[in-house]
């Protein structure tokens, strides 16, 4: 949120008084260069210093703001180097023992006949006792800052102190707050939302009269930081349709018609509208750039299909890209069906198999740029001696898990084809309208009728016996499983099981039932014969590691048995579990897990629940944050200061609509 230097918010933050270089260069680790940036630090928290609480009145657990004096101080020094400083502070209804491990430098700060504010959790009653709270101690002709009002928390760094950070916040509010310029305020004037002005908002944010100002004015600094960022995306949008022209695919439905007659099935609703838009975007003056966004087992890959058929009828190649061999297989087995058919070839083109014994396929290789109808692959279609043309249209399955430079590759062979991305992946509302905000979303909500219930149990090992009794039963009665652990072996050690550790015992169990094993680590000739015998039925369970998550596509495996259950991630145990459930008949996830963190027990839960991938998507962000969950995604993401990710869709909605309303738009 830096400004320029001619702007008084521009204003370095060494040039105020008691900051100085030293202070300025500890700022900075923080994002803090300028005085502008010192208003968008917002605080992580809020104490209510108006009343603290009485020390007689707190028990085990309580969260607490309270005030007093030390009556005793000193620091206790151990086997090892270790040491405690220890504070005992009375507020004349009680004494509180504060308590911090290996930091002896406390004892500086902190001496008997002091004036503390302290805050943090109550760790025991007899004695009452805080472990390593935040501590203050307060000095005379500061209270007006630091006491008898809601007192800002700030996060810190080495060498800030928390007192000294909110003094210095205190003299930018009340010299600069009134220098912010009301941006917006046209934009908003027609919003039936009543909305701070900027210059009011800061202040309400950092020192608030009462709690409720906060979030009202949290929310308006946060509708501020999505404006600008929706604005960017509209930017890089004209940018992009100023530049480029697309390739017209109006198609004559030569294609489309008869592979929608011969399918077998009609399109939901959901699926219909997401091919209508897709349509549309094809035939359309700009390169099209969607998202198609449908939980597992939605129909997402049928829909595709009519893209690539739509690109074909017009004139053009259509390239798949998938992130794993075993999903390109998988695309290449059901294109293959639908599309030969109807006369088109399909081409695969991974590392490890092309294709070119085929008869009639062209080996893709270095001087050939004539590409057959439809070619899927790996990242091995983006290799450098691959020159492709006449690329209409680009799918890529399951993006996330390929490299932003990956995708950009492909994309500049076919000099700016249609892009078509799908997940299964479900997103939340807030990233697709933030990470994925460059791209049009079309979503798949509804399962094609006629599937089978899904239903999910979480166990502890000591049910396995049981698990495996009913595993065989469904067996016997013609239905296939997935078992699915962790681990490719156990060399790294632990508790997690491992799929080759394991496979014996596996056998002992299921006999006489046929297990095949599967993970990354086989040949991809291997793995075929695997996922080969699978599909024919003469393999009964597939043993495996999360490398089925996507790729393996079998309607009559009815049972997931998944240990070390607490060990995958939300959205990886979603996708998991929607390798079942593709038929007519009821199936059942098992999740197995001992000795669960308390983060893993809210996963299972949630998954136990059976809310849908969307909901599921929501918990996800909230439980990992987005860095984690977006991994490469995350590129050109701002570092929102007062916008949540995870809360505010809302807000981030509205900026949304109000940025497509601005004139010229």
């Amino acid at each position: 949120m830096s400004e320029t230097a001619t702007d008084p918010l521009g204003q370095p933050v060494a040039t105020l008084p008691g900051v100085g270089g030293e202070r300025a260069s500890r700022l900075s680790k923080l994002g803090i260069r300028t005085v502008g940036d010192l208003l968008w630090h917002g605080p992580r928290r809020y104490e209510d210093r108006n009343q603290p609480h009485e020390v007689k009145g707190l028990a085990k657990g309580d969260d607490a703001t309270v005030a007093g004096t030390i009556v005793a101080a000193g620091v206790k020094r151990m086997r090892f180097g270790k040491s405690l400083f220890e504070f005992i502070l009375d507020d004349g209804t009680a004494r509180l023992h504060c308590r911090w491990w290996n930091m002896p430098y406390m004892e500086r700060y902190h001496k008997t006949g002091d004036f503390v504010h302290v805050h943090g959790k109550i760790k025991g009653e007899k004695p009452r006792t805080m472990d390593h709270p935040e501590a203050e101690v307060s000095e005379e002709g500061e209270e007006f800052i630091h006491l008898k009002r809601i007192v800002p928390v700030y996060r810190l760094t080495d060498g800030i102190k928390q007192r000294w950070l909110r003094g210095v916040m205190w003299l930018v509010v009340e010299q600069f707050a009134a220098a912010v310029p009301n941006t917006n305020a046209e934009l908003l004037a027609g919003d039936d939302s009543h909305w701070l002005p900027l210059a009011e908002a800061f202040k309400a944010v950092h020192f608030p009269g009462d709690l409720g100002q906060t979030e009202l004015a949290r929310e308006r600094l946060a509708l501020e930081e999505f404006i600008r960022f929706q604005r960017q995306i509209r930017e890089r949008r004209k940018t992009f349709q100023a530049k480029v022209k697309a390739l017209e695919c109006s198609g004559d439905d030569r294609l489309v018609k008869p592979f929608l007659a011969g399918l077998g099935f009609e399109f939901t609703g959901a699926q219909q509208r997401a091919w209508d838009e897709i349509a549309r975007d094809m035939a359309g003056s700009y390169p099209m750039r969607r998202l198609l966004q449908g939980d597992v087992g939605s129909g997402k890959t049928a829909v595709a299909a009519c893209a690539g058929l739509r690109a074909i009828e017009s004139g053009f190649s259509v390239v798949v890209l998938a992130p794993t061999e075993i999903l390109a297989e998988q695309h290449y087995r059901v294109f293959g069906k639908w599309l030969e058919p109807l006369g088109i070839p399909v081409h695969l083109h991974t590392g490890a198999r092309k294709t070119m014994s085929d008869p009639g396929q062209a080996e893709l290789s270095m001087g050939n740029n004539e590409l057959p109808p439809l070619v899927i692959g790996t990242h091995a279609l983006v290799e450098e001696k691959f020159a492709l043309e006449n690329i209409g249209l680009a799918i890529i399955d399951e993006q996330h898990k390929f490299g932003v430079e990956q995708r950009k590759k492909l994309v500049r062979k076919g000099q700016y084809p249609h892009v078509l991305v799908m997940t299964a992946t479900p997103i939340p509302r807030t990233l697709g309208l933030t990470v994925y905000g460059d791209l049009d979303i079309s979503v798949i909500d509804e399962l094609p009728p006629g599937r089978g219930r899904v239903r999910t149990h979480v166990r502890k090992s000591e049910s396995l016996p049981k698990v495996w009794g009913f595993i065989r039963d469904k067996l016997a009665e013609g239905r296939q499983a997935y078992v699915v652990y962790p681990r490719v072996d156990d060399a790294e050690g632990g508790s997690l099981k491992a799929v080759n550790q394991e496979l014996d015992n596996v056998r002992e169990q299921l006999a006489p039932h046929a297990v095949g094993l599967l993970h990354g680590r086989l040949k991809s000739v291997e793995k075929e014969q695997v996922i080969t015998g699978f599909l024919a039925g003469k393999i009964k369970v597939l043993l495996a590691t999360s490398v089925i998550e996507v790729g393996v596509d079998i309607p009559n495996a009815t049972i997931m048995l998944i240990e070390n259950a607490d060990r995958f991630g939300l959205a990886q145990l979603h996708q998991l579990r929607g390798r079942i459930g593709r038929g007519a008949h009821e199936s059942h996830c098992i999740l197995v897990a001992d000795e669960v963190t308390d983060d893993g027990q809210r996963r299972l839960d949630v998954m136990e629940k059976g809310v849908d991938g969307f909901e599921l998507a929501e918990e996800d962000l909230r439980q990992r944050g987005p860095g984690e969950l977006l991994g490469q995604a995350q590129s050109g993401l701002p570092n929102f200061k007062f916008g949540n990710l995870i809360e505010d869709w809302r807000l981030i909605q509205k900026a949304r609509d109000l940025v497509a309303r601005e004139p010229g738009d």
